[in-house]
């Protein structure tokens, strides 16, 4: 058995850990709450540029953007959202271990896929199986903005105007709430062929769907639908790659609040155990003492 100092030293280095991981957790569970506030506010942008891009499209039914074109082939170029810090439990390796069988699984023999990543741990994962990575972008920080995954976006999208790819998909997680995310493959492009892969249906999608059948009106378009259109599915792409970055964020804080309340539970519970072999040792030293004295009394 270790002795009284090791105990006491390792309890007190246990309840300093603890210290931290209920500060972390704190600040998790504070930063979850921000961004669901930005995720709610995101939405309804989402799904207005839905609608509109819906009625630019039918004000000029004889043009076929190559956003809206379905394309036979399996040559599939993915967008995979991390995050840029660990300590969120099995976040990240889930939603890449799951994306990259589900790949696997649609390109079929002949397929190909091209991989674009945000943030430092999907870098580090498909960087370490040697997939085929076209882009990547790290530090993309709690506020992500357009400016930071554009570069990366367009590299998909600049693949798919080429011909080299037939589809571009994002993963990520999806917040469902504090206790569950779940890993999420969407389809992007083409977007009249919209897709989701392992889970339910997206809120804002039925919320766009429902404005479609619904909403009578028009636009005057300036200079035309045509152009107005290529510019708006070119932002439209964007917005929702956005929208599954700050979900993504939304999920990574709830996930390593969750994290570290385990390990300050786990922490407590060990520091009682530390605490009970401590008192069994200390108890046994008195003893000891007692048993000297008393052989001490009884030699004299």
């Amino acid at each position: 058995m270790a002795g009284k100092k090791e105990i006491r030293n390792k309890i007190v280095s246990v309840k300093n850990t603890q210290k931290i991981t209920k500060a972390m957790e704190m600040v998790a569970a504070s930063k979850m709450r921000r961004t669901q506030e930005r995720l709610k506010a995101a939405r309804p942008y989402a799904a207005s540029m839905e609608r509109i891009i819906f009625h630019v499209a039918q004000a000029s039914p004889e043009y076929r953007h190559p956003y809206m074109e379905t394309r036979e082939g399996n040559r599939m170029g993915i967008l995979v959202i991390g995050t840029d810090r660990g300590l969120c439990g099995g976040l990240n390796i889930n939603l890449f271990r799951r994306v990259f069988r589900k790949a696997k699984e649609l390109a079929g023999g002949g397929g190909s896929v091209h991989w674009a990543l945000l943030g430092r741990k999907a870098v580090g994962f498909y960087g370490s199986i040697g997939a085929d990575v076209v882009a990547k972008t790290e530090g993309l920080g709690e506020i992500p903005t357009l400016k930071q995954i554009r570069g990366v976006v367009l590299s998909l999208t600049q693949l798919y105007k080429e011909g080299k790819i037939d589809s571009i998909w994002v993963a990520s997680n999806k917040f469902v709430n504090t206790m569950t995310q779940l890993p999420r493959l969407e389809r992007l492009v083409p977007i009249s062929d919209h897709e989701q892969l392992g889970l339910d249906h997206d809120p804002k999608t039925e919320l766009s769907s429902e404005l479609h059948r619904t909403a009578t009106w028009d636009y005057l378009y300036e200079p035309g639908p045509k152009e107005v259109l290529d510019v708006l599915l070119e932002r439209y792409v964007e917005a929702l790659v956005l929208h599954a970055l700050i979900e993504n964020g939304a999920s990574e804080m709830a996930a390593r609040m969750v994290a570290m309340k385990n390990a300050s539970e786990n922490a407590g519970r060990l520091i009682k155990e530390l605490q009970l072999i401590y008192n069994k040792a200390r108890q046994a030293a008195i003893t000891q003492e007692i048993a000297e004295i008393v052989a001490g009394a009884a030699a004299v």
